[in-house]
């Protein structure tokens, strides 16, 4: 079976798997350790790490604050300026209805704590319109947070023109960028986005580490109070000690993904060719705007047949996906395909397939056979 839910979780880069084990193995260091020679290589290991992630956004190594992913990023980052919003009396909030369930849950948290808080729908094709993102935005809004890549569908949103709309307003901004994070680097450059979330596992290094950018504008951090307290670790925001071996892999990760972002791509852009090709005579639909799309995201339906149904006729032959794995225990259907309008029977049958440069090669003949058999047991017969 051939793994194709590479926006789920990545596979562990080889180079980037030897880098954790030595930290895990020979320099076991705590970074926190000053007096010896242990705690200065593993303390130095991280700053490399934090430099290498700061330099993806073309930030400065203090913005980067270590986190467990992109989850943790989101809550300390939404929830980290609630008592700054209401010192300000700037109490309104913006985002998005495709967000991720780590953006929306802590909006709504805030929404029924005092907050107020406008969703902005987007177009059919899965990605919001910056105009109405910006037409959301009022004297008293705190935040705007929309992510950069949806993680059902792949649609890159407008995030440098988003960005560019606040130019003028105090608003911070922030992005979830789990899933484009060291693959469309440009918009996360921006020096107007404040907030940026990001995880190690979604570009090859391990679960368990992530990172928050908190970029500096006009000399100021964004204000957050942190949720944890203990220990005063990274600038007082996220304390304990820090794992040494996930965050050095972690910085690793991050450095091969800008420096092979091209060949990556390449590569991604191939393999959607084949799919898309292999595919196309059983006539799929895909869902969200292609012209605006990760390449190693595809979310597709094939008319009349029921995701669950596709998965279960492929599970021997690819390991694929109905939704976001961070919410596959519920079997309703996919919050971002009914924000962008999609018929029951499209929803039900949508299927995400996404993989990577190191994906091998499927079987294409026998997917789709298995497919077209599907299709030929599930049609009425006269």
């Amino acid at each position: 079976m051939l793994y194709l839910d590479c926006a789920a979780t990545t596979p562990l880069d080889p180079r980037v798997r030897e880098e954790v084990m030595r930290f895990l193995g020979e320099e076991f260091g705590n970074s926190g350790s000053r007096t010896h020679d242990y705690g200065v290589r593993a303390r130095r290991a991280v700053e490399q790490a934090r430099d290498r992630i700061a330099a993806v956004v073309m930030a400065g190594r203090g913005d980067i604050v270590f986190t467990s992913g992109a989850t943790e990023s989101n809550n300390l980052a939404l929830l980290g300026l609630a008592e700054h919003g209401r010192t300000t009396g700037r109490t309104h909030l913006v985002s998005t209805l495709i967000e991720h369930p780590a953006v929306l849950e802590p909006l709504r948290w805030l929404s029924e704590r005092g907050f107020s808080l406008t969703l902005v729908a987007p177009g059919p094709g899965g990605r919001v319109d910056a105009h109405a993102v910006h037409a959301a935005v009022r004297n008293d809004t705190l935040l705007v947070s929309v992510m950069q890549a949806n993680n059902e569908t792949g649609v890159l949103q407008p995030i440098d023109q988003i960005a560019d709309s606040l130019a003028d307003h105090p608003a911070y901004f922030h992005v979830d960028a789990a899933q484009a994070f060291g693959r469309d680097l440009a918009p996360l450059q921006n020096p107007r986005v404040d907030l940026v979330a990001v995880s190690g596992h979604k570009i090859y290094a391990p679960k368990g580490v992530g990172a928050l950018l908190t970029r500096r504008r006009n000399g100021q951090r964004p204000p957050l109070t942190p949720l944890m307290h203990g220990g005063g670790q990274e600038r007082g925001l996220r304390p304990g000690t820090l794992p040494v071996h996930l965050i050095a892999g972690f910085g690793f990760a991050a450095a091969l993904a800008a420096d092979e972002m091209q060949e990556r791509t390449r590569k991604c852009l191939a393999f959607r060719e084949r799919l898309l090709a292999a595919l196309g005579p059983l006539s799929p639909v895909l869902n969200g705007d292609q012209r605006h799309v990760l390449p190693h995201i595809i979310n597709l339906s094939f008319p009349g047949l029921d995701s669950e149904d596709v998965m279960a006729a492929l599970a021997e032959l690819v390991a694929i996906s109905n939704g976001s794995a961070c919410t596959s225990q519920s079997l309703t259907c996919s919050h971002v395909l009914s924000a962008m309008g999609l018929g029951t029977n499209v929803m039900e049958g949508a299927l995400r397939w996404s993989w990577s440069h190191m994906t091998g090669e499927p079987d294409w003949q026998k997917i789709a056979q298995a497919i077209m058999a599907l299709r030929q047991d599930t049609t009425p017969r006269p």
